[in-house]
């Protein structure tokens, strides 16, 4: 519950805390880490808080993007707009979700992000809560499944109701020496329980170019 003052907005959880206002509800964590070392590849300890979003962000990426799946960093942070990330709750295996950044906070460091509210309730997480501990993995880690990255963005138009929480490849294979086929597997959450998707893309390496694609329940 929140209850405004000029300048200020009080979140009342325990401890009390005053954080300054913004325009739209940033939720900002009671802890600050303020040492990290940015090893690319390597997942990064750090603390998420959640927004509804707001109209416009630093990047002009709408917070919709990627069905909603999306976050906050530090103007320091070592990410550009529009670049993706995992973001994992150690407490509960499994739960992830990988999200695009569409805004920058100034004043936040790196390791503390802000993530839509609807991706904070993908990783299992109570918005009542307010902020948890996660693990970040950077987007060079998806950057080497980039066709992993092409068939989310299927999945997640293919299931609008569903949150991707976790994804792995399972398999690659040369079909021909202008054909290679990439397997990957999906976990979904949403309210009604948790599927298992299994994609596959045909593309010719040389050119990038998809020749076909095709999702199953498993």
């Amino acid at each position: 519950m929140y209850s405004n003052y000029p300048g200020y907005r009080q979140v009342y959880s325990y401890p009390y805390y005053m954080v300054p206002y913004v325009a739209y509800p940033y939720r900002y964590g009671l802890n600050d880490i303020s040492s990290i070392s940015w090893l690319r590849q390597q997942p990064i300890s750090g603390r998420a808080t959640w927004t509804e979003g707001g109209p416009t962000t630093q990047c002009g990426i709408p917070w919709s993007t990627n069905e909603y799946m999306t976050v906050a960093v530090g103007e320091n942070a070592p990410y550009q707009c529009g670049q993706s990330m995992k973001v994992r709750n150690p407490s509960i295996p499994g739960r992830e979700v990988i999200v695009t950044v569409v805004d920058k906070i100034a004043g936040v460091n790196g390791n503390r992000i802000n993530l839509h509210r609807r991706a904070f309730e993908a990783l299992g997480a109570n918005p009542s809560i307010g902020v948890i501990n996660v693990e970040i993995i950077p987007e060079p880690d998806l950057e080497e499944e980039k066709w992993g990255k092409y068939l989310i963005e299927v999945v997640r138009t293919a299931y609008p109701n569903w949150n991707v929480t976790e994804y792995k490849s399972v398999d690659k294979s040369e079909v021909s020496p202008s054909q290679t086929k990439e397997t990957y597997e999906f976990i979904l959450q949403s309210p009604q329980g948790q599927i298992t998707l299994r994609g596959n893309v045909t593309y010719n390496p040389e050119t990038d170019k998809v020749i076909s694609f095709d999702l199953s329940e498993v």
